[in-house]
């Protein structure tokens, strides 16, 4: 695929996000804004991960040892924008808006893609822990609060965006888990099964080699 094309889709989907009328109603919904609107400016971040300049890609691996300060600051932006106050701010100063509508990208979407594989699978899978935690104690607190949060919304969208968290953070939980249940080979014999077939593929050549002396 050629470099340029996530690239373009990246922009799109930020620019399609920044229409008017489609901001106006994600934003309207709380749910929308945090599930839908937040979540997609963070995606755009990824696509353009993949359009990087190569020099630019390297300068960043050289500066992201295992994947670590790229998602340190990636979980930090996201956490912010998981705020209340942050919600209101976005709504209420053109100036903020315009923040979110760039960190998300530039500070979570693409840092996170950059960082996904050098993380590896132990760094991965503490990501996945911090980020479904979040995402479920943020829902826990707006469902339980008896008051606004989030001065931009009534309470009861308030509840309906935690109860769609819990599920999200659910729903995440169970697809991350689900292919240690029902891959169909076990990891740990995995490796001896490679060494197997390499040993088998050794003899083989070694068969192969006698025939033809």
């Amino acid at each position: 695929m050629n470099g340029r094309h996530p690239g373009v889709a990246a922009i799109a989907l930020v620019a399609l996000l920044a229409l008017p009328p489609l901001r106006a109603w994600l934003e309207a919904s709380m749910a929308a804004h945090m599930l839908l609107q937040m979540p997609l400016l963070a995606a755009a971040g990824a696509f353009g991960a993949l359009a990087l300049p190569r020099r630019l890609a390297r300068w960043l691996a050289a500066h992201n040892a295992h994947g670590v300060p790229l998602t340190l600051l990636a979980g930090l932006v996201s956490s912010y924008w998981m705020l209340p106050r942050a919600l209101d701010a976005a709504l209420a100063d053109p100036w903020m808006e315009l923040a979110k509508f760039a960190s998300l990208p530039l500070l979570v979407g693409l840092p996170l893609a950059l960082s996904w594989r050098p993380l590896g699978a132990i760094g991965r899978g503490f990501v996945a822990a911090n980020v479904i935690s979040m995402v479920a104690v943020a829902g826990w607190l707006y469902i339980v609060s008896p008051v606004r949060i989030c001065n931009s919304y009534r309470v009861d969208e308030q509840a309906l965006a935690g109860w769609l968290l819990v599920a999200v953070a659910g729903v995440l939980s169970v697809a991350w888990a689900a292919p240690a249940f029902f891959s169909r080979r076990n990891p740990a014999t995995a490796g001896a099964a490679k060494t197997e077939n390499r040993a088998q593929e050794t003899r083989s050549v070694a068969v192969a080699g006698g025939r033809l002396r």
